[in-house]
């Protein structure tokens, strides 16, 4: 008899962003199963999830948002009783559809999110955010000479001087501010930052400048990122378009593999 190695999961999420795990019957393991989510990295910290019955005899792990789950990306396992192994999760269905468009309160001081997704080997995953405060993008506007982007800020509010900087990482130096702009909800914020100030310098490689917002002077900077909604990954699925600047540079607004957005500066093509 062939010894099960991987067990089927479907997923849901709520309104408020608490998922649940519901294993297939067919490949359930035994009552007293536990679900894992294991951080990659250097931490391997692991969250441990009560599998319990539901009334159509599954079994039903719950994620609530009050569980504490760093950032990054975690890897769903089921662990039985005593046995030393576990069984690596596989993706079912997921029902997303409460988070796409999610819009907490705007008054809310730290900002969770997670969505869980297949991995390219066919395994489930979780990608999780912790933001506090946090400035979520919206709308975003590519123009001839730069863009634009709207957003909601989260956990503190933006003063009359409240910038959005954009950095080159590794290069301290390299720094440009543009001031905030209205915005057409409270909370809100918008922006137009221009290209050509992030070009001044030769650009012989990928440059991937990052942008932040700074409430007041003084005051700690915060990620502008896209995390809410069912968007595990925006590097690939948000594709604008690039601009000529300075001496042939090409300029294109990019979210990074974590969702931030930025800017990124390629030398153009011989």
């Amino acid at each position: 008899m062939t010894t099960a190695t991987t067990v089927r999961a479907d997923c849901a999420a709520d309104p408020a962003g608490a998922l649940t795990f519901d294993l297939a019957p067919t490949t359930a393991p035994g009552p007293e199963a536990v679900l894992l989510l294991r951080q990659r990295g250097a931490t391997a910290t692991t969250v441990r999830l009560p599998l319990s019955p539901t009334a159509s005899g599954r079994l039903r792990a719950v994620l609530p948002t009050t569980t504490a789950l760093p950032e990054g990306r975690w890897d769903a396992y089921v662990e039985e009783p005593g046995s030393d192994r576990t069984l690596t999760v596989l993706p079912g269905l997921r029902d997303l559809r409460t988070l796409v468009d999610r819009t907490p309160d705007s008054g809310t001081a730290a900002i969770t999110s997670r969505v869980p997704y297949p991995t390219v080997d066919g395994r489930l995953a979780l990608r999780s955010w912790h933001r506090a405060p946090h400035a979520e993008a919206g709308t975003l506007r590519v123009g001839p000479t730069g863009m634009s982007a709207e957003g909601v800020l989260y956990g503190v509010e933006a003063g009359e001087d409240a910038v959005v900087e954009a950095r080159l990482p590794g290069k301290p130096t390299r720094v440009h501010r543009v001031p905030l702009t209205a915005a057409g909800e409270a909370d809100g914020f918008a922006f137009t930052l221009p290209y050509g100030p992030l070009a001044t310098e030769p650009v012989t490689a990928e440059e991937l400048w990052r942008l932040w917002l700074i409430p007041s002077a003084g005051a700690k900077a915060v990620r502008i990122s896209r995390i809410l909604d069912d968007i595990w990954c925006r590097d690939k699925t948000y594709v604008y378009p690039s601009r000529t600047v300075a001496d042939g540079v090409l300029a294109t607004p990019c979210y990074t593999t974590a969702n931030d957005l930025g800017v990124r500066l390629d030398p153009a093509p011989a």
